[in-house]
């Protein structure tokens, strides 16, 4: 798999030993739930029942479900919320190269998974040089379990990352392995002078996430730096959203009482082209506390709800494939679509911005996204 991946040049050259001496099938439980990329489903494979193929999906680069439902999930058929997984070697390999570790250097890793993470770490590094977090009880064993039996005695801390693990600071580098919508400062205070916290962020507004190589500043008080790529994680446990009721927001007879007006933006340029777009992760740094979701359409309609999360303020957009204009609803004392519209319309001024031009910065008040610079933020101070 090593050669394979080193050859497409996913893989870099530094990493290559390790990608061959430590497989990920090692840290793989026999029942297992592939997300199969062609498809985009869910399958139960068998070590037991049918090796071969469980062998070929250890060996893919397809993400590997490993856990559903937090441990409450029992069966073959696939669960409802999936709550551990090993991530796709590819993306694995492009994080590690971002970290970029050298030997001597002490990582904290924020979610351990598998294991399998760490134990590529720890080959390069030593296993008494990095330590791993995990929430779930049973998945830090299991990992403890697979890092151990591989000769690669991780430390495996079951506890919630979010606060980091002060026994083992200060880190020179920090990885999460898992989305999150808040960088704890615990973890720049956790880190070396110099250090690098590399993280899966986003925001409420939507799916969308990139992740941020932040550097920690010479005094460590705050760490800063540019997105990468766009990326999809699991959401943090402490940080996972629950998403707001409609009939709480709009009640019977709100839509007849709400503010209406009209949108010529289009669908297709508002909507984008899915989750690793990034209108939706640009949309959500300069429209805080919202969140929104899409109908289904149906007969070429499609609604796109937005609710405010420091209040009851919502609206509607309703695209129509036989109108060039959207009728717009809004209550409350936000006018959220106005928020959005305006904010799509800076992003086209700003010669629509990649992931690569936005960057976030961390210190003891909070965090901030930025554009080219952290002297420019996306939201005025």
């Amino acid at each position: 798999m090593g050669r394979l991946f080193l050859d497409a040049g996913v893989v870099s050259p530094d990493w290559a030993k390790a990608y061959e001496d430590v497989p990920r099938s090692h840290f793989l439980p026999e029942l297992m739930w592939p997300h199969d990329m062609a498809t985009g489903r869910n399958v139960a494979v068998d070590k037991e029942q049918d090796p071969q193929v469980w062998r070929r999906y250890a060996d893919s680069d397809d993400p590997i479900v490993t856990q559903w439902d937090d441990g409450a999930h029992d069966g073959h058929e696939p669960g409802k919320l999936f709550s551990s997984s090993s991530s796709m070697p590819s993306l694995v390999f492009s994080m590690l190269a971002d970290l970029d570790v050298e030997p001597g250097q002490r990582v904290l890793e924020i979610g351990a998974g598998t294991g399998w993470n760490a134990a590529l770490l720890a080959y390069r590094l030593g296993a008494a040089n990095v330590v791993t977090m995990e929430v779930d009880g049973t998945v830090a064993s299991e990992a403890q379990q697979a890092l151990d039996r591989f000769g690669l005695p991780v430390e495996v801390v079951h506890g919630d990352g979010f606060l980091g693990h002060a026994k083992r600071a200060p880190y020179d580098r920090i990885i999460a392995t898992c989305g999150l919508r808040k960088v704890p400062f615990a973890w720049v205070e956790q880190s070396s002078p110099g250090g690098v916290i590399l993280v899966p962020w986003g925001t409420y507004y939507g799916p969308s996430e990139a992740t941020a190589r932040l550097v920690v500043a010479e005094d460590r008080r705050s760490a800063s730096g540019p997105f990468s790529r766009p990326v999809a994680f699991m959401r943090m446990r402490s940080q996972r959203f629950v998403w707001p009721r409609h009939d709480e927001y709009v009640p019977a007879g709100a839509m007849d009482a709400a503010d209406t007006s009209f949108t010529t933006m289009a669908e297709a340029e508002f909507c984008g082209t899915g989750s690793f777009d990034v209108i939706g992760f640009a949309l959500g740094l300069r429209v805080p506390a919202v969140a929104h979701t899409a109908d289904r359409k149906r007969d070429g309609r499609r609604a796109v709800w937005f609710y405010g999360l420091s209040d009851q303020s919502w609206a509607v957009v309703v695209f129509r494939d036989d109108r060039e204009v959207a009728k717009v609803y809004q209550s409350g004392p936000r006018r959220l679509w106005d928020e959005v519209e305006a904010a799509y319309r800076w992003w086209v001024e700003q010669e629509r911005p990649g992931f690569n031009r936005f960057g976030l910065t961390v210190d003891a008040d909070g965090e901030w996204a930025w554009l080219d610079s952290p002297g420019n933020p996306v939201l005025a101070q």
